[in-house]
């Protein structure tokens, strides 16, 4: 697995064999042999390749294109499939992404849309902190101009 993700990431990336292997201090050869199954690099290789095409260590070595049906997202990113809406708008957040986001039966979420780029859905806390800061710094920049 970790091989094929290697390939792909390094191809998805634009990289040529050469320049993985500049970026984390190996042969080329090195990145050729992990590529091909041959062998595979060791733990701290691993992290410097995760931080490289920046995904988790753990999609690295597990994550299966072919059994996921998508391939490796960067850090951060997910993409938790599809979802039908109800004939009343009613949507069902996917489990994962509810684990994730930490959303939980009775939350409240504020839904942000953009025409070109699509809906988002933010967390009322998340919102409320976020508004919390912007006064915060607002108080600053006041208190710093007197």
């Amino acid at each position: 697995m970790i091989n094929t993700n290697l390939k792909k990431l390094r191809q998805s990336h634009k990289y040529t064999q050469e320049d993985v292997a500049d970026r984390i201090g190996v042969s080329r050869q090195a990145v050729a042999k992990w590529e091909n199954g041959e062998t595979v690099p060791d733990i701290n290789k691993c992290l410097a390749l995760a931080e490289l095409y920046d995904v988790t260590l753990d999609d690295l070595v597990k994550h299966s294109e072919a059994k996921e049906g998508i391939a490796i997202q960067p850090k951060g990113k997910h993409m938790f499939g599809f979802v039908k809406v109800g004939e009343r708008g009613q949507i069902v957040i996917p489990k994962g992404a509810r684990e994730i986001f930490n959303i939980s039966a009775g939350d409240s979420l504020m839904v942000l849309g953009d025409e070109d780029q699509g809906i988002a859905l933010l967390k009322q806390d998340r919102l409320m902190h976020f508004i919390e800061n912007v006064f915060i710094a607002k108080e600053s920049v006041d208190e710093e101009g007197e």
